[in-house]
């Protein structure tokens, strides 16, 4: 039997860069050190018991409950107001990153730089029932979600939220006003440590780990091959911030942190294969050989304000990934907005400085007018 190896985070990259891959470098592992487990058809093994759900921050209801999500609503003040909507990344952890705690939420952030009406796609765990659901499902379920909120909205994509959120806009145009990428992945052409280990791993590797799963991608298993105990350190570069103080809030954020890491999701495996296949192996959005809901999309045809957020030392995707999405908009340059963050992938989502300088500012632009946005550039 090949013995177990312990996984070696990437050399100068640390745990909260590093969170982001797991599921690739699982893969991976799964492969290299667990041969005989796959060929093995042993059952799964038990779950640990559940914890009870981790708590939002910010108060919300469940507007909306749709097979792939439920939209959750933020409300304050002035419900008149015109509607952001965060789409969170499903990749295997949990919508909270857009919330995780008072000073590391995106949701309060917004809120606090004016946006009352801010909605956030909560991703569902995938079931058994859900295993066939494609990224076009995501698209429905995202179009209804929007058309509760009432079209146009402001959508901001987080991660690989940002390449669905692209890939919507384009699809559907008169639905979305503004769009705001962070972090988010779509011309893989531009190298991360995320599209190069896509790259080198054969298709037939996720399809064989689907197979183990029953047509599910175990969030759980994942957590077992790709453990990485995070440091105070870690949590701290994360969420810029330091913790070393003692109190019952750095002990209650490191907790959390805890929890929030090992709440992994599930993934259906035909999302799952139609993510590593068409969005990182074949760079399909970037290269406009798209098809969504039926209809290819032409990323020149975007010509709505864009604005791409990208973060200095993230590898997940990084800086010269983030921006080159300019080039293949339609966007007029007027109306294209760019900021990079001193962080890595995570602080970009959970850092306190990058949400009250870069996430400040974007709520700014967000609520300018269009004339302010095509005439003068939104100031830092």
């Amino acid at each position: 039997m090949t013995e177990k190896t312990t996984p070696q985070p990437h050399a100068g990259a640390d745990w909260a860069q590093q969170v982001w891959l797991w599921p690739l470098q699982a893969t991976r592992l799964a492969l290299d050190s667990y041969a005989q487990w796959f060929a093995d058809s042993r059952p799964a093994p038990s779950r640990a018991p559940e914890q009870a759900p981790l708590a939002w921050t910010t108060p919300n209801t469940v507007a909306l409950q749709l097979p792939s999500m439920r939209l959750r609503q933020f409300l304050q003040g002035k419900a008149e107001q015109q509607p952001v909507l965060v789409c969170a990344p499903y990749a295997l952890h949990g919508a909270e990153i857009a919330d995780f705690a008072p000073g590391h939420s995106l949701v309060e952030a917004l809120h606090k730089g004016g946006i009352d009406r801010v909605y956030v796609s909560d991703w569902c765990s995938a079931t058994p029932e859900m295993r066939h659901l494609s990224i076009d499902n995501y698209l429905a379920d995202l179009n209804v979600a929007i058309d509760e909120i009432g079209a146009p909205v402001d959508l901001v994509g987080l991660c690989q939220g940002g390449w669905l959120s692209l890939i919507y806009a384009a699809r559907f145009p008169g639905k979305v006003r503004r769009l705001v990428l962070a972090g988010a992945p779509v011309d893989v052409s531009k190298p991360s440590e995320l599209s190069k280990m896509v790259a080198a791993l054969p298709q037939p590797a996720f399809e064989q780990m689907v197979r183990q799963g029953d047509g599910v991608v175990s969030g759980e298993h994942m957590l077992r091959f790709w453990n990485i105990p995070f440091s105070q350190h870690d949590v701290e570069t994360a969420l810029q911030r330091d913790l070393g103080d003692g109190s019952d809030e750095a002990q209650m954020l490191l907790d959390r942190f805890e929890r929030w890491d090992r709440a992994a999701l599930d993934l259906p495996g035909t999302y799952y294969l139609e993510v590593t296949e068409r969005v990182f192996r074949k760079n399909q959005i970037a290269r406009g050989r798209f098809v969504a809901l039926g209809r290819k999309i032409d990323l020149a045809e975007v010509r709505l304000p864009v604005f791409l957020l990208a973060g200095e030392s993230d590898i997940v995707v990084p800086r010269n990934q983030a921006f080159a999405t300019a080039r293949l908009l339609g966007t007029q340059p007027a109306w294209l907005e760019r900021a990079c963050e001193p962080c890595g992938h995570l602080g970009l989502f959970m850092g306190s400085k990058a949400l009250s300088h870069s996430w400040r500012r974007i709520a700014r632009w967000l609520q300018a007018d269009i004339g302010d946005v095509a005439g003068a550039r939104i100031s830092a």
